[in-house]
């Protein structure tokens, strides 16, 4: 890989357009062969940002269950381990916007069987968006019926987590306390390592490089060494600038060096 990753995520599709590309035998035969060869430790998939499947509009509820749908069937066929997915937006009310989302990724993983995993993304907190509070995404993980349940787990978001009001800053163990109490540190399977161009608990969703933004370095050098969080994969989303490989680079190299400081 240019920038020296062991993890990557990708999108299967044009994340905004709703046209569903299908993919081959050969070509899923070809990245299963290629994401062998590359070394690479896991490779997830994040969903189209059209998709709600929270949604009380029939016609968007439908597009976006299909959606959902066909995301599945290409991560299954390009061998990805795991879709991360934003919860919905409700529009209308929180509980029947739970219902709903739960239903609808119950519909979408009956569909696509096997060992495919969903991960839900905790967002920044903003309008009607559902899942914010530790509390609430949980509850959308307890709606969705067994068995289909044990293939949904979470991927935190660290700008997500401080924009809705998680001070990872002032009091990062208090966070993670919390998240095992309600939630359980054994269904975090993904981390988003990023800083926030917007102040703590401002419910925007705005990316900063890591340690350049209102979280500063802090949290990240803990995240980097704490043996709770070490072993899960993390990907950065984080602003690239002109130069997109130089600054990928850059923000691991600066992850590994706070990793490096706690060995």
């Amino acid at each position: 890989m240019a920038i020296g990753a062991n993890v990557i995520q990708v999108f299967t599709k044009t994340p905004n357009q709703w046209r569903e590309p299908e993919i081959s035998q050969t070509v899923g035969d070809t990245f299963r062969g290629e994401l062998e060869r590359s070394g690479l430790a896991i490779a997830f998939s994040h969903d189209s940002y059209l998709i709600n499947l929270a949604s009380p509009d029939p016609i968007l509820s439908g597009r976006s269950v299909t959606s959902f749908i066909a995301e599945l069937a290409r991560c299954q066929a390009l061998g990805i381990a795991a879709v991360v997915s934003h919860p919905g937006n409700h529009m209308d009310g929180r509980d029947v916007g739970l219902q709903r989302n739960a239903e609808n990724y119950t519909r979408a993983l009956a569909a696509v069987p096997g060992a495919l995993r969903v991960l839900l993304e905790t967002p920044a907190g903003s309008g009607t968006c559902l899942g914010a509070t530790f509390e609430e995404i949980a509850r959308l993980r307890e709606l969705i019926p067994l068995p289909h349940r044990d293939r949904v787990g979470f991927c935190a978001d660290t700008c997500h987590l401080y924009s809705a009001g998680y001070d990872l800053v002032g009091d990062f163990d208090a966070v993670w306390r919390q998240w095992d109490d309600v939630i359980g540190l054994g269904h975090l399977e993904c981390l988003h390592l990023n800083d926030s161009a917007t102040p703590f608990a401002s419910r925007r969703d705005r990316h900063a490089l890591i340690g350049e933004g209102s979280l500063g370095p802090g949290p990240f050098q803990r995240i980097m060494s704490d043996p709770r969080l070490r072993s899960i994969p993390k990907i950065i989303e984080t602003p690239k600038g002109t130069d997109q490989v130089r600054m990928d680079r850059k923000m691991l190299r600066r992850l590994r060096s706070y990793a490096a400081m706690a060995e």
